[in-house]
């Protein structure tokens, strides 16, 4: 009931206008998306977006875990790059603690953040191909998922929701025949990108649906926080990993790609250019990966080694402590923003000194980025909503949280 109670409400005029229901199961919208639309004829006079299906309460769930418990959470707002979320909020509360992490953990974190952005890229392109109805493009994209799915389920043992990145470093040392993998996926990687743009970059009717549709002006998506590649092919070049950047990304030499168009098909180049970029700093942080240890030296936050535990009675007795009683972090607030394939991810988290944070909240890019499709649509044909809400790559999952 309280859902039903903030449902916007949009009235036609007289025998000129018609309030349109798109959604909220309709399959374009990459997630539980309802948009009112108020249309005159093919033209879209009025948009408003009605969110909220898929809300959990995720927020005030992190409330009652301990620090170490609310990892598998982050996975699941943005399910597309669970490990960007792990990284955004570990990062976080390794403030909060002033920990030191070493380098072999924070490169390996570089190349698995990449990896997750490459994943994330793949299903925005083939999922946005499938709207405009390029149904091929989607089957090329997920063979190259179904890879990088792969190189998660044996860093990590599970496909999607990892929970890999802890506080500290990694939750274990990658398995053996793990960075061949990774190897292997980088270096045909290229060529199965310009396979996509054979299929794509030069095919008419594609270019014909994406150019100059849905245009944002780069002082529009400013004023509503739109970030990362929606702002940047708006012609801003802002871009977190290189202009404040985290977990070791100063080490990376890489591009962003811009456009000036700020139209559906800026999008599109933009992301395609990302995932070339992203296989460059993967291949760089493979190649040039430190040794060392991957996990910080705190015997009180991060869990000792299973072959230690069976053997010291001081790193049992450590182990089941953090498992049972948590780890205290020093009281203090601390925002910490990440450049997600969407945009900035940030986390706010707040701890009164005990073993479970008084608060967490995520400033997701879709939230914002959304607030940008009644301007890119209003006034334009109906036909090209479903391009538009495409090219804002929306995961809708961490916009309800």
């Amino acid at each position: 009931m309280g859902h039903m109670s903030q449902t916007p409400v949009l009235e036609g005029g007289q025998d000129k206008t018609m309030v349109l229901n798109m959604g909220p199961q309709h399959p374009s919208t990459h997630g539980v998306l309802r948009l009112l639309l108020e249309i005159d004829g093919e033209q879209v006079v009025r948009m408003v977006p009605d969110i909220g299906f898929l809300h959990t309460g995720i927020e005030k769930t992190c409330e009652a875990k301990f620090y170490q418990q609310v990892v598998p959470l982050t996975d699941r707002i943005d399910y597309l790059c669970p490990m960007v979320n792990n990284l955004c909020y570990v990062l976080a509360v390794e403030k909060l603690l002033g920990m030191d992490i070493p380098p072999r953990a924070q490169w390996m974190r570089v190349m698995l953040a990449e990896l997750q952005r490459m994943s994330s890229h793949l299903v925005w392109l083939g999922t946005h191909a499938l709207d405009m109805g390029a149904m091929s493009v989607f089957l090329y994209c997920f063979r190259e998922r179904e890879d990088l799915l792969r190189i998660y389920e044996m860093v990590s043992g599970q496909r999607m929701m990892t929970s890999y990145f802890r506080i500290g470093g990694l939750a274990l040392d990658p398995p053996l025949g793990f960075f061949d993998a990774v190897k292997k996926f980088l270096g045909t990687f290229s060529e199965k990108i310009d396979e996509y743009e054979n299929l794509l970059t030069g095919n008419f009717i594609w270019v014909d649906r994406l150019k100059g549709v849905a245009h944002l002006s780069a002082e529009d998506a400013i004023a509503m926080g739109v970030t990362g590649p929606a702002l940047r092919a708006s012609g801003v070049d802002w871009d977190l990993r290189r202009d404040i950047p985290y977990s070791g990304y100063e080490n990376f030499k890489f591009k962003v790609p811009t456009s000036k168009d700020g139209d559906v098909w800026a999008r599109y180049v933009c992301r395609i250019e990302e995932l070339r970029q992203s296989r460059e700093i993967a291949k760089q942080a493979l190649d040039g990966l430190p040794e060392g240890p991957t996990k910080a030296d705190a015997p009180k936050v991060v869990l000792p080694d299973r072959e230690k535990m069976k053997t010291e009675m001081e790193a049992l007795i450590y182990h089941f402590k953090i498992v049972t009683e948590g780890f205290a972090v020093p009281a203090g607030e601390v925002y910490q923003a990440i450049e997600s394939p969407r945009g900035e991810m940030g986390y706010y988290v707040v701890s009164d000194g005990t073993a479970k944070p008084l608060r967490v909240h995520m400033r997701s890019p879709s939230y914002a980025n959304l607030q940008a499709l009644a301007k890119m649509c209003e006034g334009k044909l109906i036909a090209d909503v479903v391009a538009a809400i495409g090219s804002i790559d929306i995961v809708l999952g961490e916009i309800d949280r």
